[in-house]
């Protein structure tokens, strides 16, 4: 009996979600194209997928013009433009929402990244987004810097559920995962009922590969240049023991035993950076139930043309994976300060995206005036 690669991906247990989003995809019927032919349940936005979608869109005019006449300043915009978008998307993925008990049909909304390193600006920022956008099925993302951790628990306690985003390292995954549950007990204790909250775990794959693999052809032994392309998968896949060991502990079973969900993990970045790698690495290496990998279209279509779908490609690969960060260890490589810096310009990159975004928005807005 014949499947499509994605069809196949998902009866595999992981869930397709799109890394874009634009009032022009739900304005042609994109977004329902890839839902019905790509088996997509889901979409992830940034700044940067915002900040491209206002600069090349004129499904924007009308509404700027209106926010123009209105006097509207240029936050206020770019707030109601993008919750619009979020709001309209979660609508479309409703009817898989409700079909998948809340755990797909979702739509990730980010706090100004300006806001990384702002516990108390942050928890304010997911509030006002989650009352605005107003949907059961959206999600707020925040990133997960050490201000960011305890907004995360604050968010998760209030019954918003959440996307963490920007994170690269097992330790600080872990401190995500305590975050999460924490949230869940403060929650628990407020009386709100754990079933409602959602949340997934934003770990980022192809730019560990990109920074490690820099540092190796710098070492250049042939010892260094045979871990090339090897570390942002086997790094997903520890990631993923460790949600297995978390999520199987006395802590989290007795909140699950209480009606809560699992923190899934998603993987993000899953565009490969080098030309000579697969297309699909990141997807048919990163194949295990419960699972969310969020793709750009250009990912998305190649999986759906010749990826190579072949069962749980995670949990059996632990000990390699290990072995590959223990050798890029003995090569000289750092983990902890790849890790931290790729942290730190995650935030930076996400801040100079968010600037451009109020950049076009005011530049717009000065135009339709």
């Amino acid at each position: 009996m014949s499947t499509t690669p994605t069809a196949a991906l998902s009866q595999a247990g992981v869930s397709i979600w799109l890394d874009d989003l634009s009032r022009e995809r739900l304005t042609t019927g994109s977004l329902e194209r890839l839902i019905a032919e790509r088996d997509v349940v889901g979409v992830t936005t940034n700044p940067t997928i915002f900040a491209g979608a206002l600069s090349n869109g004129a499904a924007y005019a009308g509404q700027l013009h209106e926010l123009a006449a209105a006097g509207t300043d240029v936050d206020t915009a770019v707030f109601e433009i993008t919750t619009d978008d979020v709001r309209d998307a979660s609508d479309v993925f409703r009817p898989i929402y409700d079909r998948s008990a809340g755990f797909d049909g979702r739509v990730s909304i980010e706090v100004a990244p300006d806001l990384a390193h702002d516990t108390e600006g942050t928890i304010a920022s997911a509030k006002q987004l989650w009352a605005k956008v107003d949907r059961p099925n959206a999600m707020i993302k925040i990133p997960a810097t050490v201000e960011g951790l305890d907004a995360i628990r604050e968010t998760i306690g209030a019954g918003i559920s959440v996307n963490v985003t920007l994170i690269f390292s097992l330790d600080r995954y872990r401190q995500v995962i305590d975050a999460y549950l924490s949230g869940l007990e403060q929650a628990k204790a407020a009386g709100i009922d754990l079933s409602t909250i959602h949340s997934v775990a934003s770990f980022f794959v192809s730019r560990v590969d990109t920074e490690i693999d820099k540092r190796l052809e710098a070492i250049g032994t042939d010892e260094a240049l045979a871990l090339k392309s090897k570390a942002g998968v086997a790094n997903a896949q520890l990631a993923y023991e460790l949600y297995e060991q978390e999520f199987g502990g006395e802590r989290a079973t007795a909140l699950v035993a209480a009606g809560a969900n699992h923190q899934r993990p998603l993987w993000a970045s899953t565009g490969v950076k080098d030309p000579a790698l697969p297309d699909t690495l990141y997807v048919t290496q990163l194949v295990a139930k419960g699972v969310v990998n969020t793709m750009p279209e250009k990912t998305l279509e190649a999986t759906a043309d010749h990826g190579e779908i072949l069962g749980d490609t995670i949990t059996g690969a632990y000990a390699d994976a290990a072995r590959v960060l223990d050798a890029l260890a003995g090569v000289g490589v750092d983990y902890d300060d790849v890790t931290t810096l790729l942290e730190r310009e995650g935030v930076e990159k996400f801040i100079v995206s968010w600037h451009e975004l109020l950049g076009t928005v005011r530049t717009a807005l000065e135009a339709a005036a």
